[in-house]
């Protein structure tokens, strides 16, 4: 009978080196707590993973550029008090956001339910008192609350661009959608009467192009 091999078991010291290494190249103060809070925001996900596979990054140290360093470049970018992160999924970019953002508040979004539980679940065992899980699609989400930055990492940029006619930004709000790369859509939405403004991203340790595309209405 074939043995299955044991992965090994991660090395949580090169893990947290990995990540104070990106935070400073991306200048991103973080405290002591944050950026404990953040590898264990990677220790929940890696947990989680096992069972309900909410990422297809299985690696921790993997983890640290595709999805916290990935995150937190868009922090200069984030305006107001405000966020609404549309299609969060296991709570990207919204959960690091929150997590060195704790004087903002952040509203997490996504159909999936079972990535909406980890976000709940991640926000109380964090506790990011700035974070509400939503379990919603952004076409029928309908609230009183104003966001002064909508931002989406997975959703595409034509499916998101309701937002603007859902009453949900506040006045001088902008839509952040991070993409990894420029496609025909960008030309799209400066043609539907939106002006996008293209900030190329560079993530540490992460040898891939990275785009932030800023809208605001015309």
């Amino acid at each position: 009978m074939k043995k299955t091999s044991t992965p090994p078991k991660p090395d949580w010291q090169l893990i947290e080196d990995r990540l104070s290494v990106g935070l400073a190249v991306l200048r991103l103060p973080a405290t002591d707590g944050q950026r404990a809070c953040l590898i264990d925001l990677l220790r929940l996900l890696v947990r989680w993973n096992q069972a309900y596979n909410l990422t297809a990054v299985r690696d921790p140290f993997e983890m640290v550029a595709r999805h916290l360093l990935d995150s937190l470049a868009v922090a200069p970018f984030i305006a107001g008090e405000t966020v609404l992160d549309v299609g969060t999924g296991p709570g990207l970019p919204g959960l690091p956001l929150a997590i060195v953002l704790p004087q903002w508040h952040f509203w997490l979004l996504d159909s999936n339910g079972k990535k909406i539980r980890f976000v709940r679940q991640a926000a109380l065992e964090l506790g990011l008192v700035n974070v509400e899980a939503v379990h919603a699609r952004i076409e029928t989400y309908r609230t009183g609350q104003k966001f002064s930055t909508i931002i989406s990492r997975a959703v595409a940029a034509e499916a998101i661009l309701g937002v603007f006619n859902a009453d949900l930004m506040a006045s001088a709000g902008r839509l952040l959608l991070m993409k990894a790369r420029l496609d025909p859509s960008v030309d799209e939405l400066a043609q539907a009467g939106y002006r996008p403004f293209i900030h190329p991203l560079r993530i540490p340790f992460l040898d891939a192009p990275r785009h932030l595309i800023e809208l605001r209405s015309a």
